[in-house]
């Protein structure tokens, strides 16, 4: 089974309204979206934990997350996702 997916990247200006409506309109077509965090975005574990968290919270309970290094990969459900982690 194989998902459809896109990349998007995260640079110097962090999270921005223009990246959150980027992302809704690549969940339009996709089920898998790829954001890469740049070093110029903070290359720390923690920071990349916060940004995940804030696009997760924006995007709504369908979408999930997973880390991989300085990838963040989120998924849409067709069904609302219980978050307890």
């Amino acid at each position: 089974m194989t998902y459809r997916q896109t990349t998007i990247q995260i640079g110097k200006n962090g999270l921005t309204e223009g990246i959150i409506e980027n992302l809704k309109l690549a969940f339009t077509t996709h089920q898998v979206v790829k954001i890469s965090v740049l070093k110029s975005a903070g290359h720390e574990r923690g920071d990349v934990q916060k940004i995940a968290e804030k696009i997760v919270s924006e995007l709504g309970k369908k979408y999930t997350y997973k880390i991989i290094g300085f990838v963040i990969i989120v998924r849409k459900w067709r069904r609302e996702q219980s978050r307890d982690k």
